[in-house]
């Protein structure tokens, strides 16, 4: 993360950059004043001859000044010439071709001349010309022939434009000639080859002008090269060749200078201009260039390499500039060095420029007009645009070289003096008037204005006035006498205030008081000081994989009564926030990072006054671009060099390289792994196997990912020849009775090692040891027909092609087809171990029964019936296996209280043998399963139901069933209850103890063995909502029946007083009813009556009136409200209730001619009272 320093903000009106701080005042346009140039076109002024044309020439003054031009030094007039018109209120010329006519007709030097009573300005000397784009020279050109690793330069001569045109170099078809330090354009715009080599004569060369003002491009006839070279062929991979020269039989030599010529040169370049030096160089190999200066360093800070370090260009040249350069040429054949001397001229600039002179009557001044140059400018004087020397003669004017000096000045010395200053580099013009006035001081901004600026910043405050005599200003704060001036503050020519370090206690009203002998005037300005924003909390920089979610922070501090804003940038442009993008206050988060969203994020956060910036650097770990441009060299009988350039590794680096092959001929288009190298590797020895075509790839890896396969090399085949191995995983099995099959996994490509590659297999009995039996097959199996029933046999192959045998293959033993067993296990016994397993005992059988690989013993077992008469049982069959030459094995998971049969049997490799006689066993009584379907139902805050069902196997007789349950609240627990029940009992209700504790039941079924596995459940509601469940069943309670009697009673005697206290209010004539007269605060009605309520009818103590006109207790909450029963309602007029009973006042009955209090009955009840 970085802070960075903000950019300088513009502040309103009185705050303003330090700029001339010390600069002329300017005369208000309402006096009296000579005219002053204020706009007027170049010095060098080229046009377009397409368009019309526009010289410059604005002035100011009062009274407006008239304007009249020079063209060539003579009077230049308007009025005859009918294309030339001068726009109106200025000088502007407009010169209309739209008529026709030529533009270089009027081609010149003009000047313009702006002058009223007071005097006369004049503009530069305008030096007119009309741009030029010619066409160039049609020529045939011969084709170029250069022997390779000569030196070449195509010229290419544009034809002369002003201004001079922009050249570059292409092929005829428009494509660009790519450029390096062998083959650059020079300055001058000639093509350059340091040496040509045969590749240069795939293009040709054709030199292009760019016009600026046509923007036209011209294209010269292209050169074709012949390169005459003993080594013909173009191969592509001698390019990089580490000795690529002596590859291609190209002698080495020095390096030369193509440009310039000769060890030694000189170059003039004007102050403040670029210099720019050029060093081209030929040899072999390519030459480099280095650039000194004689005596000292280069300036680093103005100077820069250009063209591949061909070129040094300095910017902005100085007199220090100056001296002797030179370029040094080198290769490893040897180096040369040519030296350039560097004359730094000048054309005048300015040491004090004159400005304009504004005094008093009887007041002295000075004009000063000093410039420097070399050579050093001579300085001429003019007033009113004539030469000094022949004007009239003023007694009160006296010069002396580069200064006038003015005496006594009175009203007739106005006028518009002029200095010229030149050399042979060019001239300066400069005009400055001298304005005398008497004019008391005077404010030139509005006045009371408000500045806001932030703490610790350099300010100023500006104070425009005008006044002459040049009043003296002071500057005062808050009212306080003394002057403002030394120490924090300093006081500029022109009356701005500077406050070198804004604090807090600068904050007030600041007044600026001008005075001179004919007055004084003064303004004020109101500072504010803010606090400066501040980020506080900045973005960092991260590292972040792609896909993942990235989050830059930017928590930001600024002033609360400025309005702030943030925004971000990226890479320095303003940042697109997308649909992966979120913008808070304080952050910019980024989901599924991508590649494009690397790199800087600067954090903006501004206000009007200020801004803070913070940048932080995004870095996106992607999958490595795949390799490129694979080459195979070292090509042998037997392996292969494979080389590669790396693709970007995606700022994560590379670990691995994976070099995958295909063939085309066992199976084409599959890619296999070859082999893997360090990502440091770039090349690699690859050894291959015997006839095989290989085309291979590279894949790049990284912590990220796998890169893209590369594109595929070219293919290398090797030579065939024997195998060298045989194949693997040979077995010989049977598939029926009477055979044998025998496999094996086929070679591969890059064991075959030749065409035709086939299998010789070989076999016979293991123990007869008779003569091998062989066939060849071309695929993987071979099967073995009419052989004895389980007999081992030797088993072997060997690979062929048609360069010969592989090696001696080693002998497999194999078995030829199985049969079913022919015998059944004897002396099953059975031994019933508990309720659920029984131990078995058997004798083994005869192995030549087995008639194949005894692989187990198995048997088989089902449930014929349950002891339990009532109970269905699934009779479907079960096994238990035994594997390998076993006696004995355990049978489990079996259900009590059941009658089950079983039988066994021998298992070889085809299946089953014969079963052995059916054996039937009894298991005993076990203990039950959980009860099914436990329920736990709380009808009230009483009782707790309980029901269930009997469980799904009860293996055995049922004795009863067990429930356990404890009281908990909490992290309390009480006594744990025990109850037992009948078998046949599967409901229980309980009184539960207290409201609010839950209750944890646990149950489970018995028999004489004992209780079974038990099931747990908790009572379901908690106390607040079994207070709720409690309060739906009142309604049903007798209680509640005769409470809500009683109510309904006590509602009928209130409705029955409303009535009645609704019949004493009425509309009553003011006149008759009261003999006081009307206050002024009564309300009173249109028809002269009033609304009124008896005395009974306020509110009692302890009561207050809500803004709505509502009755409102202190003491008690309760309403009808409360009770379901309110709601909105009014009486009618003939007392009868709508609705339910309110407290609320409707508007429409406070708006109304009767009383309003007596619509509610809580009203009532106090009236009652």
């Amino acid at each position: 993360m970085a802070r960075q320093q903000p950019s300088p903000w513009v502040h309103t009106a009185f705050l303003f950059c330090l700029l001339s701080l010390s600069g002329a005042i300017e005369i208000p346009m309402d006096l009296s004043q000579p005219p002053t140039i204020t706009k007027q076109s170049v010095k060098d002024h080229i046009v377009d001859p397409r368009d019309n044309i526009l010289i410059e020439c604005e002035a100011k003054g009062n009274p407006a000044p008239s304007f009249h031009w020079t063209r060539n030094s003579r009077f230049f007039n308007i009025a005859k010439d009918p294309r030339v018109s001068m726009r109106r209120r200025s000088g502007t010329l407009v010169i209309d071709f739209r008529s026709g006519g030529r533009p270089e007709e009027y081609e010149g030097e003009y000047q313009c001349f702006a002058r009223n009573k007071f005097g006369t300005a004049l503009s530069n000397r305008i030096r007119l010309q009309v741009s030029k784009s010619p066409l160039w020279p049609k020529e045939n050109l011969d084709p170029v022939v250069v022997q390779e690793g000569a030196p070449l330069t195509l010229q290419c001569n544009p034809p002369p434009g002003l201004p001079s045109p922009v050249i570059f170099w292409m092929s005829s078809s428009m494509e660009p000639i790519t450029q390096d330090k062998r083959v650059s354009q020079g300055h001058n715009g000639d093509l350059y080859f340091s040496n040509v080599m045969l590749q240069d004569m795939q293009t040709d060369y054709s030199c292009n002008a760019r016009f600026h003002f046509t923007h036209t491009i011209q294209q010269k006839n292209p050169f074709n090269l012949k390169v005459l070279t003993n080594h013909p062929y173009n191969d592509s991979s001698l390019r990089n060749h580490p000795d690529m020269y002596s590859a291609r039989g190209v002698a080495e030599r020095t390096p030369s200078f193509m440009y310039p010529q000769g060890t030694a040169s000189s170059q003039m370049v004007l102050r403040g201009m670029d210099l720019l030096l050029e060093c081209i160089a030929s040899g072999v190999p390519t030459p480099d260039v280095a650039w000194y200066k004689k005596g000292g360093d280069l300036p680093s800070d103005k100077a820069k390499f250009e063209n591949f370090n061909k070129a040094l260009r300095i910017t902005n040249v100085s007199e220090e500039d100056s001296g002797e350069y030179f370029c040094l040429a080198s290769n490893k054949m040897g180096s040369i060095r040519h030296t350039i001397s560097v004359r730094v001229k000048a054309a005048p600039y300015w040491l004090d420029e004159p400005k304009n002179l504004i005094l008093a009557p009887g007041e002295d001044g000075r004009l000063v007009c000093r410039a420097n140059g070399n050579p050093k400018p001579t300085v001429q004087w003019m007033v009113n645009g004539e030469p000094l020397q022949s004007a009239p003669p003023n007694p009160n004017r006296e010069v002396a070289g580069d200064t006038i000096i003015f005496r006594d000045t009175q009203i007739s010395s106005r006028a518009v003096y002029q200095c010229n200053t030149s050399n042979e580099h060019g001239y300066l013009l400069a005009n400055a008037f001298v304005s005398v006035l008497d004019v008391p001081p005077r404010m030139l901004s509005p006045r009371n204005q408000l500045i806001r600026v932030i703490l610790y910043n350099r300010t100023r405050l500006d104070c425009p006035f005008f006044g002459s005599p040049i009043p003296t200003l002071r500057w005062f704060k808050n009212g306080q006498g003394s002057n403002l001036d030394g120490g924090n503050y300093h006081v500029y020519e022109n009356g701005s205030l500077e406050i070198k370090m804004i604090r807090k206690e600068d904050q007030g009203i600041y007044t600026c008081v001008a005075t001179n002998i004919l007055g004084k005037a003064e303004n004020q300005v109101r500072l504010e000081v803010k606090d400066p924003t501040r980020i506080y909390r900045m973005p960092e920089d991260q590292v972040a994989k792609r896909g993942t979610t990235v989050q830059l922070e930017c928590r930001v501090k600024h002033d609360p009564s400025l309005k702030l804003t943030v925004s971000w940038l990226k890479d320095d442009e303003p940042l697109y926030i997308g649909n992966r993008m979120k913008k808070e206050e304080d952050s910019l988060t980024i989901f599924g990072v991508a590649e494009r969203d690397q790199g800087s994020y600067t954090c903006i956060a501004s206000t009007e006054l200020d801004q803070d910036l913070a940048k932080a650097y995004l870095t996106v770990l992607g999958r490595p671009e795949r390799p490129r441009d694979l080459e195979l060299t070292d090509l042998a009988e037997r392996s292969v060099r494979l080389t590669w350039i790396p693709g970007d590794d995606n700022n994560s680096p590379i670990t691995d390289y994976v070099v995958q092959f295909e063939e085309d001929q066992f199976q084409p288009g599959v890619w296999h792994d070859h082999s893997k190298f360090p990502g440091s590797v770039n090349s690699a020895v690859l050894q291959l196997s015997p006839y095989v075509n290989y085309q291979f790839r590279v894949i790049a890896i990284n912590e990220v990912g796998s890169s893209h396969p590369s594109l595929p090399s070219e293919r290398y085949r090797t030579s065939g020849a024997p195998p060298e191995s045989n194949p693997s995983d040979v077995k010989g099995e049977g598939t029926r009775k009477n055979n044998m099959e025998i496999t094996w996994t086929p070679m591969n490509a890059t064991s075959a090692f030749g065409p035709n590659l086939r299998y010789i297999v070989k076999w016979r009995r293991r123990e007869t040891r008779e003569t091998w039996n062989n066939v060849t097959v071309w695929g993987s199996r071979y099967v073995v027909g009419q052989t004895p029933v389980y007999v081992p046999y030797e088993i072997r192959v060997q690979a062929e092609n048609d360069f010969g045998t592989g090696p001696e293959p080693g002998t497999v033993i194999g078995y030829s087809g199985e049969d079913y067993p022919r015998a059944a296990p004897t002396d099953v016994k059975i031994r019933v171990l508990n309720s659920t397993a029984i131990s078995l005992q058997w004798n083994r059988v005869y192995p030549d029964t087995v008639q194949g690989q005894l692989r187990e013993y198995r048997a088989y077992y089902w449930r014929e019936s349950s002891l339990l008469k009532s109970l269905w049982v699934s009779q479907k069959r079960q096994q238990a296996s035994f594997p390998g030459d076993r006696l004995r094995g355990v049978v489990s998971r079996l259900f009590p209280y059941s009658n089950y049969k079983l039988e066994m049997v021998v298992v070889n490799g085809r299946g089953d043998g014969p079963r052995s006689e059916t054996k039937a066993f009894t298991t005993p009584e076990g203990v039950p399963s959980a009860p099914r379907r436990f329920r736990v139902r709380q009808p009230n805050l009483e009782t707790i139901n309980l029901e269930w069902d009997h469980p799904e196997h009860p293996n055995g007789i049922l004795t009863g069933y067990t429930l356990k349950y404890v009281a908990f609240n909490g992290t309390k627990v009480g006594k744990q209850i025990v109850e037992n029940f009948s078998p046949n009992q599967t409901k229980f209700t309980m009184q539960r103890a207290d409201p609010v504790s839950r209750y944890r039941f646990s149950l489970s079924a018995r028999t004489q063995v004992g209780s079974g596995e038990a099931v747990t459940e908790e009572s379901p509601a908690p106390p607040n909502e079994a207070y709720t469940n409690n309060q739906a069943d009142i309604a049903t309670q007798g209680w509640f029946i005769g409470l809500m009697c009683a109510v309904a009673l006590l509602v009928l005697i209130l409705l029955i007083v409303c009535f009645i206290k609704r019949s004493r209010g009425g509309k009553y004539p003011v006149r008759e009813k009261k003999d006081v007269p009307l206050g002024p605060e009564d309300p009173k009605e249109e028809d002269g009556s009033f609304d009124y309520s008896d005395e009974d009818n306020k509110p009692l103590q302890g009561s207050q009136t809500s803004l709505d006109g509502t009755i409102k207790q202190q003491e008690s909450d309760d309403s009808l409200v409360d009770y379901g029963e309110g709601g909105e309602g009014q009486f009618n007029e003939d007392g009868s209730f709508i609705g339910q009973y309110t407290v609320k006042k409707d508007k429409e009955e406070t708006e109304g001619n009767e009383s309003s209090e007596a619509t509610s009955p809580v009203n009532a009840i106090y009236s009652l009272a």
